[in-house]
């Protein structure tokens, strides 16, 4: 496969050479940052207190993070893993950096965890020490992990972030320091969860360092500019998109600890911010809030996007009402995480009916799921990519990881998507999502983005449900928008105008909120198992059964 400007043949793209790919570490990231820029502020810390915020230049970013980097080499050896179990900390940034430098690899777990699910993160990941906050909203986070020590083996010690001046004192500063290379592990994290209980993806300097570079610069994040984080730091959105990325492009960071909207649009304000990474449901949150419209956003000039697909009349309500170039970008935990990315020129119609071409020397293909055969331009198949991205394997799943990883280095993702003769590709959703009514095969994506187009719709999921006549059924899980109510019969109305009978959702049901991911995808595996619960009620609107 070639780059080439003329139209594709088949569904296999390359994306362009520049930028490209550099032999670097995350370590790297950070000190050539310190010795261009030493004295611009890396890092502020946004918390509401405006007089408690802390902040460091890059000088001190470094420094700290070496200190880090001492204090774990007295505990533990190069490729050990360490896990931090925090919400947005500056501490979380120094740990990341720390681990980087000292050659460990640093495994994140997910705030929200509770006791089974952060042994099972352990206990998989052998983690030996384990840095810990002591609780957050009402989650006692020390004492869970207090419990579960016992039960996880290699976990030697746990150190509260109460006690990180104490921690961080340890290291000698006449400790050595290994040294990394690109292709050495940094980081386990552990996968979103759509369609079932999370693996370790097992990533390497070099894929994480330059997908986040490569990323914030397709953007359009100028360098010295402001980044407001507000993704969280234990999902690679947060923590190599937002952290790694800012240290690229040598920018202001400005750490949200939670996502709150007022918080947020402050902060915008107050360090006249230039870029934000966001999922949908956050950037409707700011601009439904009521300070929004006296908020000084004129600096914004870079929003981005992930986890799903952004409808087209949310794609131009974000950049009238920012005022900013909007981009989507779309990949997975396995692939660092970017794998294709919308440009900031690209029509509103790409940005919100694609998620773009392949990322800089990224390759994409679309395979028929069954025989592995390069599709078509225009076929539905699964997303394939192959290069510097792709993660080393899934920890300690040696089986999983030739499942996902086939002996060509294709990494196949599980998402259905088809790719037009440009290489932009659209995403019709995910194999276990696709939904097989009668030996047809409908992709909920289509009936989601009709349904949220209606006014009624705040936010909809299409799911599968089981049906002894026809194998599967459509339902459509309904989150109604601000002061509307749903009427089933019209919504079915609306998609019987547009779409086949048979893509027509039987069952509608009506929700406050969806499960999500840390990273804000809906996991539909989870709606199936309440519906199969009898968690809802089930509203059946008059479909013609026998299409």
């Amino acid at each position: 496969m070639t780059r080439s400007e003329s139209p594709l043949t088949s569904s296999h793209a390359l994306g362009p050479a520049t930028p490209p790919v550099r032999d670097v570490t995350v370590g790297d990231l950070l000190r050539e940052a310190a010795t261009a820029e030493p004295d611009r502020v890396a890092l502020i810390e946004g918390v509401p207190d405006v007089a408690s915020r802390r902040q460091w230049t890059y000088r001190e970013l470094l420094d700290e993070s070496l200190r880090v980097a001492r204090a774990l080499r007295t505990r533990v050896e190069p490729g050990d893993r360490v896990a931090v179990w925090a919400h947005n900390i500056p501490e979380w940034v120094l740990l990341e950096f720390g681990c980087a430098l000292a050659g460990v690899v640093l495994v994140t777990v997910n705030p929200a965890y509770r006791s089974q699910e952060v042994e099972f993160v352990l206990g998989q990941s052998r983690a030996s020490v384990l840095f810990v906050v002591p609780e957050v909203r009402g989650n006692p986070m020390l004492a869970v992990a207090e419990e579960v020590q016992p039960r996880c083996p290699e976990l030697r010690e746990i150190v509260s972030f109460a006690d990180w001046d104490d921690f961080v004192a340890s290291g000698a500063a006449d400790v050595e320091l290994p040294a990394v290379v690109p292709s050495d592990p940094m980081m386990i994290q552990y996968t979103s969860g759509t369609t079932g209980f999370p693996k370790g993806a097992y990533l390497h300097h070099r894929g994480l360092a330059n997908n986040a570079a490569h990323t914030v610069e397709l953007m359009g994040v100028r360098e010295g500019s402001v980044f407001v984080t507000t993704m969280p730091l234990f999902h690679t959105g947060g923590s190599v998109i937002c952290v790694l990325g800012s240290v690229s492009r040598r920018v202001t960071q400005v750490l949200v600890p939670a996502f709150e909207p007022g918080l947020v649009l402050e902060l915008f304000d107050t360090y006249r911010g230039n870029a934000m990474v966001g999922v949908p449901t956050m950037l409707v949150a700011l601009l439904e809030h009521p300070d929004f419209a006296t908020t000084e956003l004129s600096q914004l000039d870079a929003v981005c996007s992930g986890g799903s697909l952004v409808p087209e009349a949310l794609v131009r309500r974000f950049e009238t009402e920012l005022g900013a170039p909007f981009t989507i970008v779309f990949g997975q935990t396995e692939c660092s995480p970017v794998a294709s990315m919308t440009r900031p020129t690209d029509t509103i119609e790409d940005k919100s009916g694609t998620v773009g071409p392949p990322m800089p020397n990224v390759e994409v293909k679309i395979v028929d799921p069954d025989t592995g055969e390069t599709l078509p331009i225009g076929s539905v198949g699964e997303y394939c990519t192959r290069g510097y991205h792709v993660m080393l394997g899934y920890f300690d799943l040696p089986e999983q990881t030739s499942e996902t990883i086939d002996a060509d280095g294709w990494l196949h993702t599980g998402d259905l998507c088809a790719m037009d003769a440009r290489g932009y590709c659209t995403v019709e959703g995910r194999l276990k999502d696709m939904i097989i009514r009668g030996g047809e095969n409908i992709y909920p994506r289509e009936i989601e983005e009709l349904l949220f187009a209606h006014e009624m719709v705040g936010e909809v999921a299409v799911v599968g449900l089981p049906d002894d006549t026809w194998g599967e059924i459509v339902a459509a899980f309904v989150r109604p928008a601000p002061g509307a109510d749903v009427d089933e019969r019209a919504l079915f109305a609306h998609v019987r105008e547009h779409l086949a009978p048979h893509k027509t959702p039987r069952h509608w049901i009506v929700v406050d909120e969806f499960p999500l991911t840390g990273s804000g995808k809906i996991q539909k595996f989870k709606l199936r198992e309440l519906w199969e619960q009898g968690a809802f009620d089930t509203g059946a609107a008059e479909s013609d059964r026998r299409s």
